[in-house]
């Protein structure tokens, strides 16, 4: 029976370490998702600091406190913070060579927010997946596809593949194509659309609008238009637009051709 007793004395200590660095981690997680969050709320609300360094900086806070948290808990249990430092630098190869494209995602991580070629809320096409720039942390970044699709990229495969941002400048050049019938008046149709796309409020006076006869295809003679507008207006004026000339054309009298099939039977 004292033996019993003096087993349940032993474990009390223990159980009381657990109980802490449960406590402690606890708190650590709660404080580190408090402090990074405002931290991000705070950076990203100031006008002169850019939203996407905002997000990096509050991760790596966040990190910051788990990784202190952690050696908190190790200090309950007697794992001093130099045996911990001299345990970490035994095992950095090891990790190093098991992680070596999360270790290289960070690396990335860091190269994406010191160049910044592309930050949040911009719509960027990453080696053929394109989206809205929703997130980038430590690891990763977060694309919002325009069909409201989360795509993940590893920061690693983001900063080696072809970055295209479309919302890096501020204007962007909008060009449209339509074919008219070999019988229309090219000019007529010109005028159609150029007196159409100035009438626009969204098409920029300067440059001015340009249309030109670009091809003479097999059934259509094509006439392509080179607007400019501001990168927000694409999209809209795109499709308002060719909405548009195709209305006035069929008031007018141009033709839009379409291909036609013709069948030939031969007779028994």
């Amino acid at each position: 029976m004292e033996q019993m007793i003096g087993q349940m004395g032993s474990y009390g200590p223990l159980a009381l370490n657990v109980g802490k660095a449960i406590v402690v981690l606890l708190i650590g997680w709660i404080l580190a998702g408090i402090i990074s969050g405002a931290i991000r709320k705070r950076v990203t609300s100031h006008p002169r600091i850019d939203a996407t360094i905002g997000a990096f900086v509050s991760n790596i806070v966040r990190w910051v406190i788990i990784v202190i948290t952690l050696i908190a808990v190790l200090g309950l249990f007697g794992i001093e913070a130099t045996s911990l430092v001299a345990i970490l630098g035994a095992a950095t190869l090891a990790l190093g060579l098991a992680l070596q494209g999360t270790l290289s995602d960070l690396a990335a991580g860091f190269m994406l927010i010191l160049f910044r070629p592309y930050k949040l809320g911009q719509y960027v096409d990453i080696g053929g997946t394109s989206g809205t720039v929703a997130d980038l942390n430590l690891f990763m970044t977060e694309l919002v596809t325009p069909d409201n699709v989360q795509v993940i990229l590893p920061n690693g495969q983001a900063w080696g593949s072809v970055i295209t941002n479309y919302s890096h400048h501020a204007t962007r050049r909008c060009d449209l194509t339509f074919g008219i019938d070999y019988g229309d008046d090219a000019d007529k149709a010109i005028d159609i659309i150029t007196r159409l796309a100035v009438d626009d409020g969204r098409v920029h006076p300067e440059p001015a609008p340009w249309v030109r006869v670009t091809n003479l295809g097999d059934s259509s003679v094509d006439l392509t238009a080179r607007l400019w507008c501001d990168a927000a207006d694409y999209w809209d004026l795109k499709f308002t637009l060719t909405k548009a000339v195709k209305e006035a054309f069929d008031a007018e009298g141009v033709t839009i051709p379409y291909p036609h099939t013709v069948e030939i039977q031969k007779q028994g």
